[in-house]
């Protein structure tokens, strides 16, 4: 009786033991961050003086700066029209159907041209008879009439032939080019089209910008895109630009904007386009500091961040820093 008792008392903490789990394992973790230095700590030159002598540094303190407001924007060279109410020829044209068609335009005017000459003589040869009362004067009348319905036919084919443009040969010899900017319907009213943009090469920023006048040309949009087609007249008798080149273009917006400027000659860049200026955190001490251009105008850039009021930069010696970072000879 006993011994049953005691395997009575035992069997539920026996139960009570099996019931235990063991202890669950911790997750894995699948992410750790890690604190790395800050880019600026990377990047410190110390140079002596005969160093920066021979470097040429030379360093400025940066301080407030304005320029008109710009938006910043591509465009594209395109050939202009001949006359009024011609379409810009640009790369997205068929040039071999442009051609064809100027080649048949170009016969149109030689045949209605010399169609003005035979009514001419047709009219002068009826006046003669008239005058020598050997002719009718319904004759002659017939003949102005001819001749006023070959001008009118003249007419028509020359206008034709302008709306062509210019010959397909003579595209790339063109002095003055126009600059085709699509911009979108939202920001269209903000721009004032009366007055020029600047225009350089895409991607060289350091080309010198130049200017382009505001032109009146045929209504020019693209709706699946939203944007609405600026023209811009470029003198090119330098030849500089190409028909179907891509161009940045900077347009007017009216009013000013504050900020720090900085000479655009203190800008380097790297390889992915960032932009940087060396920055002075001590006597022959420097630090490449990423910086963002709001504006460009002329040779001062306007900065949207980067830099504090009173900062010490280098102007010359700049990419020579650069290159010293980056273990290139100088």
């Amino acid at each position: 009786m006993n011994r049953v008792l005691h395997i009575a008392l035992l069997l539920p903490i026996t139960l009570l033991q099996g019931c235990k789990s063991e202890p669950a394992a911790k997750p894995a973790v699948s992410a750790k961050a890690e604190a790395v230095a800050h880019e600026a700590d990377l990047l410190k030159l110390r140079l002596t003086p005969q160093a920066q002598q021979r470097l040429g540094i030379r360093v400025v303190r940066i301080e407030d700066g304005s320029a008109e407001r710009m938006r910043e924007t591509s465009g594209e060279i395109v050939v202009p029209p001949s006359g009024a109410g011609g379409v810009p020829t640009g790369s997205t044209s068929n040039i071999a159907q442009i051609g064809a068609s100027q080649a048949a335009a170009d016969g149109e005017v030689a045949r209605t041209q010399a169609l003005v000459r035979l009514a001419r003589i047709a009219l002068a040869r009826a006046d003669a008879l008239v005058r020598e009362e050997a002719g009718s004067v319904r004759a002659r009348d017939e003949a102005a009439a001819g001749l006023a319905t070959a001008r009118a036919v003249a007419d028509a084919a020359q206008a034709q032939r302008r709306l062509l443009g210019p010959s397909v040969g003579a595209m790339g010899n063109q002095s003055t080019l126009w600059v085709r900017v699509p911009v979108f319907g939202t920001d269209v009213g903000g721009v004032e089209r009366g007055r020029a943009a600047t225009v350089r090469p895409l991607g060289d920023a350091i080309a010198s910008p130049r200017s382009a006048r505001a032109v009146q040309a045929p209504p020019s949009a693209n709706a699946t895109a939203g944007t609405v087609d600026l023209f811009f007249a470029l003198d090119n008798r330098d030849r500089t630009y190409r028909v179907g080149q891509r161009v940045a273009v900077a347009l007017p917006l009216g009013g000013t904007d504050a900020g720090l400027s900085v000479p655009t000659g203190a800008i380097v860049r790297d390889i992915y386009g960032g932009e940087w200026v060396y920055r002075r955190t001590a006597p022959n001490s420097y630090v490449r500091q990423r910086i963002e251009v709001a504006s460009v105008t002329g040779d001062v850039a306007l900065l949207s961040r980067g830099l504090q009021r009173g900062a010490d930069i280098v102007t010359d010696g700049a990419a020579e820093l650069f290159g010293t970072e980056f273990g290139t000879p100088h």
